[in-house]
């Protein structure tokens, strides 16, 4: 894949112009490449266990929302996690790539309607899903961050998977989602800042999926140490370039209230 243009399918590790490799998850998974993105999706849990997109700022397009939610038609249906989990209930379907992110240069069209594949999605409860104003902005704040320096930002982002999640409709639904963000510092290297969105009090376990009225979302930023630890994957070099610095729960999340919470350097 050409780390210039990035105009093929799937996740190019020299996108930023520095090395930053895909994340290595634990459990087995299959990979599916889209156009500007990559999906690895979790074999046993039929959700993603890593999302990759590489956002390039300088090209992104403005398009009108198309697309419909579909099957990916290389992999069978049992292995997906597909619309009935989503049927007459509080769930949506939650993009893991946002729609816009992967929609830049000349195959941005085919890009955003890639977002629809159900292995891009995965079960949020309905009010977390529509609360954008700090969990779905996270890619705008940091490619706004990076604008000065290089227009591209990568990011990864998935459920953690929990064996100890609540089960549903045969599988088991995420209460806690990982989010890195990536992009190149004044010096040329890599810089990352993790998140996590914790939506437990969301989801009433007693009845699988009903949504509490009052339930609020949490948004933390995190050490890049701590996705590690609690999602099983593996995020390499990024561990080192974390703005935040190592901590594997050593000192507490920070929970943010606000943009202007999100420390970028």
């Amino acid at each position: 894949m050409n780390g210039e243009t990035g105009d093929t399918l799937g996740y190019d590790d020299c996108f930023l112009r520095v090395a930053v490799p895909l994340p290595v998850p634990s459990t087995p998974a299959t990979r599916l490449d889209y156009p500007h993105f990559t999906v690895l999706l979790d074999d046993a849990r039929r959700l993603a266990s890593v999302t990759a997109v590489m956002i390039d700022g300088a090209s992104l397009v403005d398009l009108p929302r198309s697309g419909e939610w579909h099957l990916d038609s290389r992999l069978p249906a049992e292995r997906q996690t597909g619309g009935d989990v989503y049927a007459r209930n509080d769930l949506d379907r939650g993009h893991l790539v946002r729609r816009r992110d992967p929609g830049w240069g000349d195959r941005a069209a085919e890009a955003m309607e890639a977002t629809f594949a159900y292995p891009n999605a995965a079960p949020q409860a309905a009010s977390f899903n529509q609360s954008r104003e700090l969990w779905l902005g996270l890619e705008d704040h940091v490619l706004a961050y990076a604008d000065a320096l290089d227009h591209r930002v990568v990011v990864f982002t998935a459920p953690v998977l929990d064996p100890e999640d609540p089960p549903y409709r045969g599988v088991l639904l995420p209460r806690r989602f990982w989010k890195v963000a990536v992009w190149r510092d004044g010096a040329g290297g890599p810089a990352a800042a993790a998140f996590v969105l914790d939506q437990s009090d969301l989801l009433d376990e007693s009845q699988g999926v009903t949504v509490e009225p009052l339930g609020e979302y949490r948004t933390f930023q995190v050490a890049v140490a701590d996705v590690e630890a609690i999602a099983g994957i593996d995020l390499g070099l990024l561990v080192d370039a974390d703005v935040r610095g190592a901590s594997v729960r050593g000192e507490p999340w920070v929970e943010l209230a606000s943009i202007a919470d999100i420390r970028l350097s």
